[in-house]
Order: C-alpha cells, then sequence, then structure tokens
C-alpha cells in the first residue's frame, strides 16, 4: 500500500512539475501587443478573452484590447500613411492578421516582416507558407453565394432565377438589379474574389457585373436585403452567413457556386522588432504559434471560419467540411493580387462604378 501511495504521490508530483511549466510558458510572455485586424469586431472579442487567458502578463495594448480592426483594404493605407512615403518608419502596431494574403507579400518586399520558424510546417498546414517564415496562414475565409428560400417562389413568379454559380451572378440578366456584393476597393476579401474571377472570366466578368447593376454594399446590408426580398442573391463571405443560419434568426441558405468557391487563406505575420511599436517579437512568436494550435484553431472555427490544419476533420457550424472546399477551391493569383493591385482597382472603378 506505501508503494502504491509513494507511486501515486510521485506521479502527481510529476504532473505538478509538468503544469507548473506549462503555465510559466505562458507567464514569461510579458510586455504590451497590438494586433491590426480585419477580423468582425464579435470575433474579436472572443479572441481578446482567449488571448488574456492564455496569456496572463501579456498587457493589451490598444484601449483593452489586443487588436486595433478595420477592413483590409482600409488598414493597408493606415499601414502605408504609418510607413510614410520612403516606407522606413515604424508602425503603431505588432502584428498583423489581415484578409489578404497579397499584402504579406508585399510586407516582406519592404522588409517589414520578422521570420519565425513553425516546427513541422509541412505537415502541419494545409495551406501554402512563407518558406523564409515570414507569414503562415491562420484562417480560412470562404467566398460563396446566398440566397433567401423562403423568396424563391417570389423570384420565380418575377422570372428571377436564383445563380448557382459565379457566373450566373453576373452573366444571368434574369438578375439584373438584384444582386449585391461588397465594394473591393474597401474589403479585402472582395478584392480577392475579383482577382480570381477576372482570371477566370476575364475583364468581361466586370462588364457583365456593370450590366446586372451589381450594387456594392457591406455583408450587413446585403442580408438584410435577402431578408427583405430586395435582393435574389448575394456574394459574401461564407462567415457572414453562418452566424444567422447557428442563431435560427433567419433562413438564409449558403450557396456552394458549381464553379467553384474562393478560398482566401489569411495569414498572421510579426512586424520586425525595428519597426513594431512595442518590440515584442518573442511575444508575438507565443501568440502566433497559439493561433497554429488546435486551440487557437478552434477559436478561428468558433468565428465561422475554416482551419488552417491539415488533417483535420472539424469546420464551422452549419458549414460543410474545409477538404471538400480545397476541392473545388478556384485559387487566386496573390502575386498579380499584389503586383497588379492599382491596375485592378482601376479595372474596377472604370468598368464596375463609373
Amino acid at each position: 500500500m506505501k508503494k502504491v501511495l509513494a507511486s501515486l504521490l510521485c506521479a502527481l508530483t510529476v504532473l505538478s512539475l509538468c503544469f507548473s511549466a506549462a503555465l510559466a510558458v505562458n507567464e514569461d510572455v510579458e510586455g504590451e501587443l497590438v494586433i491590426y485586424t480585419s477580423m468582425y469586431p464579435e470575433v474579436i472579442v472572443m479572441m481578446d478573452e482567449a488571448l488574456k487567458a492564455e496569456f496572463p502578463n501579456l498587457v493589451p495594448g490598444n484601449d483593452g484590447s489586443f487588436f486595433f480592426q478595420s477592413g483590409t483594404s482600409k488598414l493597408i493605407p493606415k499601414i502605408y500613411g504609418e510607413m510614410g512615403e520612403n516606407r522606413d518608419r515604424p508602425l503603431n502596431c505588432d502584428m498583423f492578421m489581415v484578409a489578404e494574403p497579397a499584402f504579406s507579400l508585399e510586407m516582406k518586399d519592404y522588409g517589414y516582416l520578422h521570420s519565425f520558424e513553425v516546427e513541422n510546417a509541412d505537415t502541419l498546414l494545409r495551406f501554402a507558407y512563407d518558406p523564409d517564415g515570414y507569414w503562415y496562414p491562420v484562417r480560412v475565409c470562404n467566398m460563396v453565394l446566398a440566397c433567401n428560400p423562403e423568396k424563391a417562389e417570389a423570384w420565380a413568379s418575377k422570372g428571377v432565377t436564383i445563380p448557382r454559380s459565379f457566373r450566373d451572378f453576373a452573366f444571368d440578366p434574369s438578375l439584373k438589379g438584384y444582386i449585391s456584393m461588397s465594394d473591393p476597393l474597401t474589403s479585402g476579401t472582395a478584392y480577392a474574389a475579383v482577382v480570381s474571377l477576372l482570371d477566370t472570366y476575364g475583364e468581361e466578368y466586370l462588364d457583365a457585373l456593370r450590366a446586372n447593376g451589381v450594387m456594392r454594399e457591406s455583408g450587413s446590408v446585403a442580408i438584410s436585403k435577402l431578408q427583405t426580398g430586395e435582393c435574389a442573391a448575394i456574394m459574401i463571405l461564407e462567415e457572414s452567413v453562418l452566424p444567422y443560419l447557428a442563431s435560427g434568426s433567419t433562413n438564409l441558405q449558403v450557396i456552394y457556386p458549381e464553379d467553384g468557391v474562393i478560398l482566401i487563406p489569411s495569414t498572421v505575420m510579426i512586424v520586425a522588432e525595428e519597426y513594431s511599436k512595442n518590440c515584442n517579437t518573442e511575444a508575438a512568436e507565443a501568440v502566433a504559434r497559439f493561433f497554429l494550435t488546435g486551440d487557437g484553431q478552434a477559436l478561428i472555427m468558433k468565428g465561422y471560419m475554416h482551419s488552417v490544419l491539415a488533417g483535420s476533420d472539424a469546420f464551422p457550424e452549419g458549414s460543410v467540411p474545409t477538404d471538400s472546399l480545397v476541392r473545388m477551391d478556384m485559387g487566386v493569383d496573390w502575386n498579380r493580387a499584389y503586383h497588379e493591385r492599382e491596375k485592378i482597382r482601376d479595372l474596377w472603378t472604370v468598368k464596375v462604378t463609373q
């Protein structure tokens, strides 16, 4: 009996030491941290709570939050302003979690990023990462279509066909005046979608959007118009629709387009120490790695975004398996999205908005 008790006490001691050591890792992460992000505000609230629990001695550097939030296409000009005309000034943040991966390529070229290693990244991640360690995918946004099945009969009576593909969304004349999407001049994910659709269908796609009278609106406005019957279909991020379905407050439907979805594997980046607000790359590395753990990715999926972890069978509530979306991904040429940004923005302005 004494031997059993001794063994038990020894085991408990080992477990206690292991637990203390695990806590000590996180407790050693100190200083302040600010993350520029395009994630939705309600997701940020959840992320803040998790980071405060995981890193109790890390100080949120933005009025009690770790995050400063804005749309990617608004954040990028803000960052340019902070960098200065010569792209040589420090920033007011320490990390980026923005929606458009092309920005990662750009910041790497400017020398504004800190390289770090994620162990076993080749087998850990189902999406590409920077071979030099300057950026890693951390969450997957999914551009889809959506409709309101409760209004289907009403639309059919008007001769309007609910689109089952991105092609039909733009080219079906029955939808004229009844479609909406975010403006790629203000939304990074909408910009990514436009780059993908240009590669698939050419500039005629933009001509067709204009001819079909596409409205450029925020996701919340577009969803409201689906609910009221002002819109027959919208191009939107899946993560914008799924919370409505989970709450049971609406009968909207996600349409996974027959010609493919557009996956946007958004990245996490650490600002190089000489350009960061708090010169705290050690803490930033710990936070970045946490987001690539099972617990961190569970938070991502709770925010209705898809996981970047290879072999994960989990996916956001109300969605479909991530691997099935990967197989139908239309893809985005991120080098084109980076190097032709102004050209594509001008093309959109001329062909759609003017």
